[in-house]
């Protein structure tokens, strides 16, 4: 149980600097780009957007490449250098002078994220053995969703208050405490000798592999247009004031964790059902958050909701992609994570989009809808094939 609460740490570290940005895109915005904001706070929030996409970036290009890559070594070293690298990263955040060094210390910051989730869920993963497999990737996951809870909105508020920077000196120092808890609990989990990087990227010539990542890079890109831009959405849509931010930050946290949980269980019992049903859900409840944002109360009740259905979404697709993987579990458990973030940066960049394009900042919940019913027609092709090519009577 400490080796996956060490892991565990890890991932909030994780989900506290990915998402702790979207809290404080405004005050991003006014420190880093103040000609722009001083002409269009709009357009300088759709800007330090970009940190988003480029952190994302760094995920897709950074999973497949390390995971692929360190797949022959012990585990528990690579977590552990995959803890240190986090570390210094977001130290680099923390001091790079301008935008532009900011943008490139969130693209390095991203890169060892999908490796670190990916082999964290297969320790995991054996630590709880057969037919638990997405309870382990989903507990891994808790750090994340718990990060939502409690370091996202924490960190925001810091961050409105003593200057952004200090959020990423709090994340900083998370991923330090990461890396030494995980070099004493972890226990040793060999790699595979035999595993290489031309033999791990075989995992590309699977075609459901390609439609599970189309899932999560395509539907769970609803998820992200809208949390990217919470911030705008309380204090321009709905009138509340800044310190409201940090508490819808509170409910979308909430309803990750359990939703996390939640998905864990269902995946289990029925993934394929939990992936259609997911899909659906979410869709649903960012069209309702996209009629009803003007009013606070609603705002924050289906942030709740968008919340809990996505990390429903989470382990399950994690689940599928490595169902489908065959023998390239290292490489597909990182991969999850690219798709994820490729979500991320489609989302964040098409939300972006419609904001500058003068539609209002309501309009990247429509986007997420978008999303999210493109991904359920993803999903559908994946099960259907799946179902043509299964034997007759199976």
């Amino acid at each position: 149980m400490w080796a996956l609460l060490s892991l565990a740490v890890g991932s909030f570290g994780i989900g506290m600097t990915e998402f702790v940005v979207m809290g404080l895109l405004p005050n991003i915005a006014e420190d880093l780009l103040p000609a722009v904001w001083a002409t269009s706070p709009e357009d300088a929030i759709a800007q330090a957007g970009w940190l988003i996409s480029l952190y994302a970036l760094g995920v897709v290009v950074g999973a497949p490449t390390i995971a692929g890559a360190v797949a022959k070594y012990p585990r528990h070293r690579v977590m552990i250098g995959l803890a240190l690298a986090l570390t210094v990263f977001n130290v680099l955040t923390f001091v790079a002078p301008t935008f532009e060094w900011v943008a490139a210390s969130r693209f390095l910051a991203g890169l060892p994220h999908g490796a670190y989730f990916g082999i964290g869920a297969l320790v995991a993963a054996e630590v709880l053995g057969p037919g638990m497999r997405a309870k382990g990737v989903a507990f891994v996951l808790t750090g994340l969703t718990v990060a939502n809870v409690v370091g996202v909105p924490l960190g925001t508020f810091l961050g409105q208050q003593v200057g952004w920077r200090a959020a990423f000196m709090v994340v900083a120092a998370i991923f330090f405490a990461a890396t030494v808890l995980i070099a004493f609990f972890v226990p040793e989990h060999p790699g595979d000798p035999t595993r290489t990087m031309r033999a791990e990227l075989k995992v590309f010539r699977i075609g459901q592999v390609w439609l599970a990542l189309g899932v999560g890079a395509i539907g769970f890109g609803g998820f992200f247009a809208v949390y990217s831009y919470v911030a705008p959405m309380v204090t321009e849509v709905a009138g509340s004031p800044e310190w409201v931010v940090p508490i819808v930050l509170v409910l979308m946290g909430v309803g990750m964790t359990i939703g996390n949980l939640v998905g864990g269980h269902l995946a289990d019992v029925n993934l394929k059902r939990t992936l259609v049903g997911g899909l659906i859900g979410l869709a649903l409840v960012l069209a309702l958050l996209a009629v009803t944002a003007q009013w606070i109360w609603a705002l924050a009740l289906f942030v709740f909701a968008i919340g809990f259905v996505s990390s429903v979404l989470s382990p399950t697709i994690q689940t599928r992609l490595m169902d489908v993987a065959q023998d390239n579990q290292s490489i597909a458990a990182a991969l999850n994570h690219s798709a994820l973030n490729i979500g991320n940066s489609l989302g964040a960049f098409l939300g972006g989009l419609v904001i500058a394009a003068g539609w209002g900042f309501v309009a990247p919940a429509w986007v997420g809808v978008a999303l999210a019913l493109a991904g359920l027609g993803i999903a559908a092709a994946s099960l259907v094939a799946e179902r043509r090519r299964a034997p007759v009577g199976a």
